[in-house]
């Protein structure tokens, strides 16, 4: 500057800040490079709360996330550490990839898929193929899921059986990890109850019995070193089956990951579209369908499905005798034979009903106290179940006993004594739709289902003709402590495939984010404390299945119709893993490279 000359006037703090108010995130961080003033105006906790409010779309009633500290590093959590960012993609398999699964210390991961191979991976930097096993051998058509033990020295593996397309039987086999030796297989009926660990060695498989046309037996047994014990016998009505076990351990609710106690859901369960960040590259056009067909959605009220008042509930508390339940058994069956009942029932009404008359006094009361806190060490086993129709629609839960954990005690063939050889169910909760996905959050307060509504007000007459299903997928959320839905339905992915072929689609949840796959050829990543959406994840066929990495959530990897698994980091870790090596300056997330071309994510990290 020359001498003698006047530096200009600065503006006052105040105005710069009403200025900035109008900034975009992109211009606030280069504004805050242009002088110490400037810098320190743009720092201001204001500004970002607005920024972030604005640019993410979050409702304004929702405070900011519990573990935050400022809001310029909660915007800079959601901009730079959701794994969007596609750094590998595997293509050893080559059939439908259906499911992956972590190993607990995250140094493993198992791929499961049509071409009837369960492939286990080393979760290294680069990714590496550690062992192959084909169970065509064992009459298998393909492997459909996977789990490993708590230990992580035990592999289990699910599959299905070579047969016609009507068949349900399959299998559960376990797998060493120490020499990858196939130390055992159990039956498993139907095969989409997949199965799961009950404790390190023992796990939970599913046997069915048909009693009628309608009307069968779920069987949940456990089985350690092949000696099974039957854990519940189930009665099934209308073609329904118990499906997807998994266990719940109450003890995590102690160290709860993150609370979602804030927008409560209603008892109708009404699903408004969730706030959708377009965080994938795809076009502006697409982008306007989407917001057209979430505003069509607004207001959407649903209401649980109807049936014709023919059967009877069974009693909850089981407290009839059994010569009242035989005495209305004979009215019954007296008034129907003498035409007394109105309107005529059909033939598989009058199945269901008798079904449920003659287990009145064969059900086994439910489990008092599901909901106390007391005794930590509760475990749950929830599965999906139905009462109207085959499409799994409701929520069962049962509460899983000490002396249950354990193969001591009668094995199959050593019948209880007691004529009360079915058990009721503890507590069920109805979707209002058909289930096509569950997951639990790490600490396993939290049940994320993916379901397809049925339409409002419908009326299922026909067990075997369930309603349709709506192409949304709606993403619920049920606390297990109060086994009360909260929040609202998370809305963004969709299915195409009609109800009788509705494919499963697995989800997995990570500490503050939520990922699901869907068959509109994208994987899918939410917030879960605010809502929304925060990426798309292309794929060149369905998704079937999604993974986070128990220890980095900045991890995940997809699973595809396509015959792929792609592997997916965060801008951040991928700027870390990749320090060494000098790179042109481009956008970190794929979903800005259409968008917005001039900003990368390192720009958030200065």
């Amino acid at each position: 500057m020359e001498l003698g000359r006047v530096p200009p006037p600065l503006l006052p703090d105040s105005v710069l800040f009403e200025i900035f108010l109008y900034l975009d995130y992109v211009d606030l961080l280069s504004a805050g490079q242009t002088c110490r003033q400037w810098h320190a105006v743009a720092q201001d906790e204001v500004l970002w709360k607005e920024c972030f409010y604005r640019y993410f779309r979050v409702d304004r009633d929702v405070p900011r996330h519990p573990a935050a500290v400022s809001w310029y590093g909660e915007f800079q959590r959601l901009y730079d550490a959701i794994p969007c960012v596609e750094v590998e993609t595997l293509k050893d398999h080559c059939d439908q990839v259906l499911h992956l699964s972590f190993s607990h210390n995250g140094y493993l991961f198992a791929s499961c898929s049509k071409d009837c191979t369960v492939k286990i991976w080393n979760n290294d930097f680069k990714i590496s193929l550690l062992h192959s096993t084909s169970m065509k051998k064992y009459n298998w058509s393909y492997t459909q899921f996977s789990q490993f033990n708590a230990d992580d020295s035990l592999l289990l593996v699910s599959g299905v059986f070579v047969g016609p397309r009507t068949s349900s039987s399959g299998e559960i086999a376990v797998i060493s990890l120490e020499d990858f030796t196939l130390l055992s297989r159990v039956r498993n009926k139907p095969y989409d109850v997949f199965g799961c660990w009950l404790n390190e060695t023992n796990l939970i498989s599913g046997n069915l019995h048909r009693i009628g046309y309608l009307t069968s037996c779920s069987g949940i047994e456990s089985e350690n070193t092949n000696v099974v014990k039957r854990l519940f016998k189930i009665q099934n009505l209308n073609a329904s089956t118990i499906r997807t076990v998994m266990v719940v351990d109450c003890s995590r609710y102690d160290t709860p990951d993150l609370l979602l106690d804030c927008g409560e859901a209603s008892g109708d369960s009404n699903a408004t579209p969730c706030k959708v960040i377009d965080l994938s590259g795809d076009s502006e056009e697409e982008e306007e369908e989407e917001e057209e067909e979430e505003e069509t959605e607004e207001g959407r009220q649903r209401q649980p499905p109807q049936r014709r008042k023919t059967a009877l509930e069974p009693s909850p508390e089981g407290a009839e005798s059994k010569a009242a339940a035989n005495d209305e058994l004979n009215h019954f069956l007296s008034d129907l034979v003498q035409g007394r009942i109105r309107p005529v029932m059909t033939e598989m009404e009058m199945e269901t009903k008798v079904a449920q008359l003659l287990a009145r006094n064969k059900t086994k009361p439910p489990e008092p106290n599901l909901l106390s806190t007391e005794g930590g060490s509760k475990k749950y086993l929830i599965f999906t179940a139905g009462c109207l129709t085959y499409a799994p629609h409701q929520i069962g839960i049962k509460q899983i006993l000490p002396h249950q954990m354990t193969t001591a005690g009668p094995v199959l063939g050593e019948e209880r004594q007691s004529e009360r050889f079915f058990d009721s169910l503890d507590h069920v909760i109805d979707i209002h739709g058909q289930i096509i996905g569950m997951g639990l959050s790490p600490d396993h307060r939290y049940l994320y289902v993916n379901s397809r509504s049925w339409p409002p007000g419908c009326v299922i007459s026909d067990p075997l003709q369930p309603p349709p299903i709506a192409e949304e997928i709606d993403l619920h959320v049920v606390d297990l402590r109060t086994m009360k839905e909260v929040k609202r339905a998370l809305r963004a992915h969709r299915a195409y495939t009609p109800g009788e072929e509705s494919l499963f689609i697995f989800l997995d949840v990570s500490k503050d984010f939520v990922a699901s796959g869907a068959e509109d050829r994208h994987g899918y990543i939410w917030d879960r404390h605010y809502d929304i959406c925060l990426a798309k994840l292309r794929h060149n066929d369905v998704v079937n299945s999604v993974a986070f990495s128990p220890v980095e959530q900045e991890l995940l990897l997809t699973a595809s119709a396509d015959g792929t698994v792609k592997v997916w980091r965060s801008p951040r870790t991928v700027r870390i893993l990749h320090a060494e090596k000098p790179r042109p300056h481009k956008p970190l997330f794929s979903w800005a490279t259409n968008q917005r071309p001039k900003v990368g994510g390192s720009h958030i990290c200065s």
